[in-house]
């Protein structure tokens, strides 16, 4: 079998309960062409001290360690990283989460069976609480959810856009993709969701069914800061949004962005984000698909009203 570098970027905030079993599970992989760069975004807990340990106590001299002065948030942290990637396949991990033995193995495996327009495989993932303790499988969850029936494949631009069906830290990615993009925009607060629109637009994904990744759930992850007031990450997925408006194609990919903008706008006005259940909503005016149901919300929007508790309790009657 070729035996490709792969370039494995781990990012560390404030992780120093978790890094080291994140840097270990890379080390044991039983793929061994592995390039480690750890980047650490100016933790203030004692993440920068564990993770000098890790590496000395490896006995590994070509693991490369940038610990940013200031902190700058994932998108420009990861990119500090890509600066010094040399493989041609790149993993974004955060040392948080972790990977089993032979998933690397599987992945550089999976990715020399497919051609060179595939960009990006993903496979399933176990989640973890902060103590370890088991929570779910990604797609057993989504399926129980009803928020995905099959898992997309190939051209998943139209599938981006209207659907959340890709567990990030399963993804691994030819380097020439992130290459081509320039990186992570650094102007947003996250970057996986433009990283799919982006990059789906030119290139095919594939799926491997198999749980290579341990992902953890905290009070500190990033997801569950989704729609709180003043949610940075919203308006994050409202600027993909317009890029996205650059991108489609078709009368169904405008449909899909439309179905997007559409979900967005409800989630603003529930949970008071007005501010950008304005733009979303301008943004569907000017994709010409505003419907009945819009106006009602544009109504709500202009009344602002205290919809929040409304929202939560929907989500707990919805997803208990």
């Amino acid at each position: 079998m070729q035996t490709p570098l792969v370039s494995v970027i781990c990012l560390c905030y404030n992780h120093a309960r978790f890094v080291e079993e994140a840097i270990q599970s890379v080390l044991n992989q039983t793929y061994k062409n592995i390039q480690i760069i750890v980047v650490d975004d100016a933790s203030t807990d004692d993440s920068v001290a564990v993770i000098r340990d890790v590496i000395t106590r490896s006995g590994r001299t070509d693991i490369q360690f940038l610990p940013l002065g200031q902190n700058t948030g994932n998108c420009r942290a990861f990119n500090q990283g890509l600066l010094l990637a040399k493989g041609e396949y790149i993993i974004d991990l955060a040392t948080d989460d972790y990977i089993v033995p032979d998933r690397i193995q599987r992945q550089v495996e999976f990715f020399l069976s497919l051609d060179e327009s595939y960009g990006v495989v993903f496979s399933d993932a176990m989640y973890i609480n902060e103590d370890g303790k088991f929570l779910y499988n990604h797609f057993e969850e989504l399926l129980r959810k009803r928020l995905v029936y099959t898992i997309p494949r190939g051209d998943v631009f139209k599938d981006i856009l209207t659907t959340y069906f890709i567990s990030s830290p399963t993804m691994m990615i030819r380097k020439n993709v992130l290459d081509e993009l320039k990186g992570y925009d650094e102007q947003l607060a996250y970057e996986d969701f433009d990283f799919w629109v982006r990059s789906s637009r030119k290139y095919k994904y594939n799926y491997q069914d198999s749980k290579l990744t341990v992902v953890r759930k905290s009070a500190r992850s990033m997801s569950t800061g989704w729609y709180r007031v003043g949610d940075k990450q919203l308006h994050s997925t409202y600027l993909v949004c317009r890029k996205a408006q650059k991108l489609v194609r078709t009368q169904s990919e405008t449909n899909a962005l439309a179905s997007r903008a559409r979900y967005e706008l409800r989630q603003s006005v529930l949970s008071e984000n007005f501010y950008e259940g304005k733009l979303f909503l301008s943004l569907l005016k000017e994709l010409k698909t505003l419907s009945l149901r819009d106006r009602f919300l544009a109504l709500m929007l202009a009344l602002k009203l205290p919809l929040t508790p409304v929202r939560n309790l929907y989500n707990i009657i919805r997803f208990k």
